[in-house]
């Protein structure tokens, strides 16, 4: 049983950071993965849980976090008719294989290999954050047949090695091909979904020596009930501070701030 104090320090950590994600998230439109990850990784550290499997409990943790709110992202935006179930029904099986194989090899990594894919992947979408530009497009229309197949697995199999939903890698590909951006965040909350639900399932399952208190397979319960809990609460300030200001300028600071976190873990993974 761990001591009252380290677990109260964990408490006030995760309060932090889930107050920070749901305010980001509601504020630029950013999936939560991409701010959990980092943050639990970092915090889990200092706490002294710093085995070779933590990313495994970071990225676990946070796709269970992602299959609450992207489930009710989705019956929100679906409400106001945002959601094209037509390219969510189309593209659901590949990126749930993608995300089913991706699960399985992110489990058999040791957590250093799983910081470099991170930090990798983590710089790409912040250069895309800052300098990528809405007119940008690939085609007029969201690719199929053997596209289709080839890049639906890729967003499950990319967004579980990150443990993020589909916001990061599903809204700039449907920007890309011409899908409207309110319709694009909309359905790429219903990726989240597909990518999140097999992920957790399997992640359940997985083996993690030197895991944090109350961590199930890679899951750990309390981050994910703080996390949840917080980013509800917070998320619908960052709304409002949205409609009060102009995200953009903020969106480009993130953009830096995301593309420092993930060069700092790139930097950490190859040990310098």
């Amino acid at each position: 049983m761990p001591e009252t104090g380290l677990l109260l320090q964990m408490l006030v950590m995760l309060l932090a950071i889930g107050a920070f994600a749901g305010v980001l998230a509601g504020l630029l439109g950013v999936g939560g993965g991409i701010i959990l990850v980092p943050a639990f990784f970092y915090a889990f550290q200092v706490l002294g849980y710093d085995g070779p499997q933590l990313m495994q409990v970071c990225l676990a943790t946070s796709l269970a976090t992602i299959v609450v709110t992207s489930v009710r992202s989705v019956l929100s935006h679906n409400k106001k008719g945002a959601v094209d179930w037509e390219i969510l029904r189309s593209w659901a099986i590949g990126i749930g294989i993608g995300a089913v194989f991706g699960m399985l090899l992110a489990s058999s990594l040791r957590s250093i290999t799983l910081q470099a894919i991170f930090g990798c992947l983590g710089v790409v979408i912040g250069l895309y954050m800052g300098f990528g530009r809405s007119e940008w497009r690939l085609g007029q229309e969201m690719p199929k047949g053997v596209k289709r197949a080839v890049l639906s697995p890729t967003v499950g199999f990319l967004s579980v090695l990150m443990g993020i939903g589909g916001g990061s890698f599903g809204v700039p590909l449907m920007s890309l091909f011409n899908v409207p951006i309110h319709r694009a965040v909309a359905t790429a909350a219903g990726f989240g979904v597909i990518i999140a639900v097999p992920a957790v399932i399997g992640f359940l399952f997985v083996s993690i020596d030197g895991a944090p208190p109350y961590t199930v397979g890679a899951v750990n319960l309390v981050a994910f009930a703080v996390i949840v809990s917080m980013t509800m609460i917070t998320a619908p300030y960052g709304v409002k501070l949205a409609h009060a200001m102009d995200p953009k300028p903020l969106k480009r600071v993130f953009a830096v701030f995301l593309t420092l976190v993930a060069l700092n873990m790139l930097r950490k993974a190859l040990g310098y």
